[in-house]
């Protein structure tokens, strides 16, 4: 049965951390969902590129989700931390051992959600004041089934982490700046 991976997009949300590991995910065959959590269809992320999502939060069956993936970026880290319906979806998954992963300063939902009490995690600098914890500065975190990344150029190893979480046997890596399948 395919894997079925929501990344949630609010305006605001950065581009690379969204999209580049969507495309990974979706060239090691598992189905992907853009899903918008606002009312509208489309969002516009942090540098201006306007996104059509393939579905609206509202509009998806979360219990048939095996991950849920949070991008940074800025407003649209907090847009996703002070939404009742993401933050919700996000306890709902750690609960039930579910992968959920963040990156850059994406991990304030999931500090916000109250799931990163004795995780080990990273993310982007600068956000320590709003975390009960230290962050570990690393490129990326697994830890159980809560995966975070650092930034930007975290956006293909985060990739690889949660596709490796799903079960990927693609054994997907990163290697002189190119995503490759081994």
């Amino acid at each position: 049965m395919k894997k079925t991976i929501a990344v949630l997009l609010a305006d605001g949300f950065e581009e690379i951390e969204a999209l580049a590991p969507a495309d990974v995910w979706r060239r090691l065959g598992f189905e992907v969902i853009l899903a918008a959590v606002g009312a509208s269809g489309t969002v516009t992320g942090a540098h201006g590129i306007t996104v059509k999502a393939d579905a609206r939060l509202a509009e998806i069956p979360t219990d048939t989700l095996d991950a849920v993936i949070l991008p940074g970026g800025m407003p649209g880290s907090k847009n996703l931390r002070d939404n009742e319906r993401v933050l919700a979806l996000v306890r709902a998954m750690a609960a039930e051992n579910k992968v959920t992963a963040a990156i850059c300063a994406a991990p304030i939902v999931l500090e916000k959600a109250g799931v990163l009490k004795g995780i080990r995690y990273t993310m982007y600098p600068g956000f320590e004041a709003e975390m009960s914890s230290r962050p570990t500065g690393n490129l990326t975190e697994v830890c159980g089934n809560i995966i975070t990344g650092k930034g930007p150029g975290a956006a293909f190893a985060f990739a690889a982490c949660v596709a490796k979480a799903l079960g990927s046997d693609a054994d997907p890596m990163y290697r002189d700046g190119m995503f490759i399948q081994g």
